[in-house]
């Protein structure tokens, strides 16, 4: 019988009617089988078949039983968010508002960000936004960490209770700063009543030595910005008005006074294109704030960083590449006058 049922074989086919023969192809030859016996050997195989298969089933039911007492139950229609690992080392976020270009922020505060990322041990992320309301408004969210802003984007926010005066920096052993008037060497101007009829570039919509105080000036004539200007724009950087102004795009634009004293430094053919025919008085200088959430702990560590930059010659770097003699704490009533010029204009965030 091992003849006609072999182990192996290489194909299979039915003549396709009751009775007639069967054959199986072994190794290049067919072999015939008779209907009858081929019906009964192959009743015995299917028959062994059959049992081994139900033997085989019985035994995966029962494991997959006792697997299922084991293994707990997955409810996918109740989903939460992932949360990171507890070992992960969240990034701090530093914003620096546009008192310079984008460009001007990274080479000036790149430094500082990685000096504050190497002694917090995580890294830091240098974050940066067009206006002064976009970066208030991270920091009211704590989308941010730590920041640099404006004066009136301070006291805008600080007053709604989003952020809170951490230090402010010292320059030239003050702690103040002013608005500067600035027009082309070229100009007729004197004063700023002379720059009426002409184009003017304000820096941010909420700056206060940009927009602020020069719409104080107007208002003070009896005029708004409208009526005293033949035309306006915004820079949105103090960099940028004054390359508007050096390239003769404005006829006069009201900047930082440090900004413009840093590029008067950093370049000295600019006192040949420009010149200041106006200083206001003086203005509590732009702090540095957190958010009003931020953790007692990392508001303390932070505030040890700037303060100690002055004991190290690498932190005395650090000073010397955003223009500033040191960090110190500061007080929010140093800003009370700009609280005043903000009333008066009405211009807020």
């Amino acid at each position: 019988m091992t003849d006609y049922l072999p182990e192996t074989y290489t194909g299979f086919r039915s003549a396709g009617a009751a009775g007639l023969a069967r054959s199986y192809v072994r190794k290049g030859r067919a072999i015939s089988i008779p209907a009858s016996a081929g019906r009964r050997r192959l009743s015995a195989r299917y028959t062994t078949a059959v049992m081994t298969l139900w033997l085989t089933t019985a035994l995966l039911v029962s494991a997959c039983g006792r697997v299922a007492n084991t293994v707990p139950y997955v409810d996918l229609t109740q989903r939460q968010a992932l949360h990171a690992a507890a070992t992960e080392i969240q990034p701090l976020r530093m914003a620096v508002a546009a008192v310079l270009s984008p460009e001007g922020n990274i080479d000036n505060y790149a430094g500082l960000a990685r000096y504050i990322g190497d002694h917090l041990g995580r890294p830091v992320e240098l974050v940066q936004r067009r206006t002064y309301v976009e970066v208030n408004d991270l920091i009211a969210a704590g989308s941010v960490d730590l920041a640099f802003v404006c004066t009136s984007a301070y006291v805008a926010a600080s007053d709604r209770g989003e952020m809170e005066l951490l230090v402010v920096p010292e320059v030239n052993s003050e702690r103040v700063y002013y608005s500067s008037v600035i027009v082309p060497v070229a100009s007729s101007a004197v004063a700023f009543t002379d720059l009426r009829g002409g184009a003017f570039a304000f820096t941010d919509p909420i700056s206060n030595t940009g927009r602020v105080y020069p719409t104080y000036l107007v208002e003070q004539h009896g005029h708004t910005p409208a009526t005293f200007f033949s035309s306006s724009f915004f820079t949105y950087s103090h960099d940028k008005a004054i390359e508007a102004v050096a390239d003769g795009v404005a006829d006069g634009a009201a900047v930082d006074s440090l900004v413009l004293d840093h590029a008067f430094a950093r370049d000295a053919g600019l006192r040949d294109r420009v010149r200041v025919i106006h200083r206001s008085p003086p203005f509590g200088i732009p702090p540095v704030v957190v958010p009003s959430g931020l953790s007692v702990d990392l508001r303390h560590e932070l505030e040890r960083l700037l303060l100690g930059l002055t004991e190290s010659s690498a932190g005395m770097a650090i000073l010397a590449e955003i223009g500033v003699d040191r960090f110190v704490i500061g007080s929010d009533d140093e800003y009370d006058s700009v609280r005043l010029l903000v009333e008066a204009t009405g211009i807020d965030s």
